[in-house]
């Protein structure tokens, strides 16, 4: 059976919950995401099985004692760069940024908690490929020259600098860009930067 990671989404603000969600399906495809409104309704739904809890602050507040327990897997989520107290040993997103840096923190988030991939549970871990190998192999197909051309884009590359750092053609750049995305089945740019460092391909920061 195919493991599914589940992601919980606690807080009243319904505007908010929505849209985070949508982040993260967009990055994790493969997660099913819940909301819930409130701490009384996310109990009564077996909370120990979320791999993570992305909760408001009001939530922390009110409830402090279930999730200072569970704090390796919750995100606290703040308006601005406010810092409090009863947060600082908390993983926090700010929910103020736009999307592009709101998906670049999110992604900092997952590489951060999960060293990697080292934290993650064993069926976890093992949907993650090893980027750090010489022969690289992947699900999708992409070849360890479509790999290098997928970091390099990601980096912010432009045809020409690839070419000149793999040492190929420009000619053979386009060809490798289109084969990504078409293996892949991703047609943007943002979409190939989630994809390769969710999979371990690049880190966060460097992109």
């Amino acid at each position: 059976m195919k493991f599914l990671p589940e992601i919980a989404i606690i807080d009243a603000n319904t505007l908010s919950s929505i849209g985070l969600q949508n982040l993260i399906e967009k990055m994790m495809p493969e997660a099913v995401v819940r909301k819930f409104n409130s701490f009384e309704s996310f109990v009564c739904d077996t909370p120990d099985m979320y791999f993570h809890y992305f909760i408001s602050s009001q939530i922390l507040v009110e409830h402090s004692a279930f999730f200072v327990e569970r704090k390796h897997k919750t995100i606290v989520l703040t308006y601005g760069r406010i810092t409090m107290p009863h947060i600082a040993n908390f993983h926090t997103l700010n929910i103020c940024l736009d999307e592009e840096m709101m998906i670049r923190a999110l992604l900092r988030l997952q590489q951060s908690a999960h060293a990697g991939g080292l934290h993650l549970p064993p069926k976890m871990r093992k949907m993650m490929p090893a980027a750090n190998q010489q022969n690289w192999s992947e699900p999708n197909g992409l070849t360890s020259r479509e790999i290098e051309v997928l970091v390099c884009i990601v980096r912010g590359m432009a045809n020409k600098e690839i070419a000149e750092e793999l040492n190929i053609s420009i000619t053979t750049v386009i060809s490798h860009r289109k084969n990504i995305m078409e293996k892949l089945n991703i047609k943007s740019v943002s979409g190939l930067t989630i994809y390769a460092v969710m999979n371990g391909y690049i880190e966060a920061d460097r992109i």
